[in-house]
């Protein structure tokens, strides 16, 4: 007789739970203009919701400083369950919450033990990333035209058809001049490059490709959304100074012209991410609040078993419990 199955349990909808928690927290500060306050608000909520998942995580990807509540190399979880290595942001788009502007969002991913490049805080990388369409047309070494016109390729359609999504920083402007040159489309975004990674990987968003320089720890978090996704990303270390090539080699990134693509920064095959809207954006509403409850928005990726999960929770005050949440999984 076969011996009966035991359901694994989905550690995404556990991680979930922590982004909700730094969103619902983060969001009641939109538009204070407080960024430090709704980093340490944000932070503060994830890592109370993570210490009751039941897992041993090790932070691998996480906040700046010893002092952080979610810095590198801190452990969270219950300390029972399995093992896993951790990428967490409880907010990206820190300044997008503060502003009031679109795109701010809370996320976390989990793989296993040994899979998540270990990126030193605070360095930068050029990247491009597409979703499942067009997965292996991508070259980051490559000119702008050349990578467009083969993603346009892939997508069966003209350059003119694309829309390229990335940072409005002054550095990207000879990037733009090039987007504008072939006849793509250009949609600006203040900050939230992660968002902006999965936006190019999901339909309903508008978006074809994300391209720019923006924070390694970010693209970390950007390839685990889109190995679970289907989509590609590369990038090669973006250095700014003699400082941030010493640090770089100092964490192991001997080759600094290397190009990674989303297996090497995150080689694991169980990779599951959350992701919470805090302010409304291209792919996720943000809080919104009544009287006695909020609604969220997130998203849960698991790359093992190649599901997307859709869920609209409404958070009940006066309930304490897990019972206080009722979600609406599509």
């Amino acid at each position: 007789m076969a011996e009966p199955r035991t359901a694994q349990p989905n550690i995404g909808l556990e991680l979930v739970r922590a982004t909700e928690a730094a969103a619902l927290s983060a969001g009641r500060w939109m538009g204070n203009m407080d960024r430090d306050g709704i980093r340490l608000t944000a932070s503060s909520a994830m890592r109370e919701a993570l210490a009751g998942v039941h897992m041993s995580g090790t932070i691998l990807i996480g906040e700046e400083g010893t002092s952080s509540a979610l810095s590198i190399g801190q452990r969270i979880g219950d300390g029972m369950g399995e093992q896993w290595e951790v990428a967490l942001k409880p907010i990206d788009g820190s300044t997008l919450v503060a502003k009031g502007l679109p795109n701010a969002v809370s996320v976390i991913a989990t793989a296993e033990p040994g899979s998540l490049v270990k990126a030193p805080v605070g360095l930068y990388a050029e990247k491009i990333a597409v979703g499942p369409d067009a997965r292996g047309s991508i070259d980051v070494t490559d000119s702008v035209e050349n990578n467009l016109q083969r993603v346009a390729f892939a997508k069966k359609v003209q350059v003119s058809d694309l829309t390229v999504v990335m940072l409005d920083r002054p550095r990207h402007e000879p990037i733009m001049e090039q987007v504008r040159q072939v006849g793509a489309r250009i949609a600006m975004i203040t900050d939230g490059d992660i968002a902006a990674a999965i936006m190019s990987a999901l339909e309903q968003t508008g978006i074809d490709v994300m391209i720019g320089v923006g924070g390694l720890h970010e693209a970390v978090l950007a390839a685990c959304a889109l190995k679970c996704l289907g989509g590609d990303l590369q990038c090669r270390l973006w250095l700014r100074s003699r400082e941030d090539e010493e640090r770089a080699r100092n964490a192991g990134f001997e080759d600094t012209h290397k190009v990674y693509g989303v297996d090497d920064l995150v080689r694991g095959e169980d990779v599951a991410f959350a992701a919470t809207g805090v302010t409304d954006g291209e792919f996720l509403h943000g809080v919104i609040y009544h009287h006695f409850w909020a609604e969220t928005e997130s998203m849960v990726f698991r790359s093992k078993t190649g599901t997307v999960r859709h869920l609209t929770t409404k958070h009940h005050y006066a309930l304490k419990s897990v019972e206080g949440a009722h979600r609406k999984v599509r």
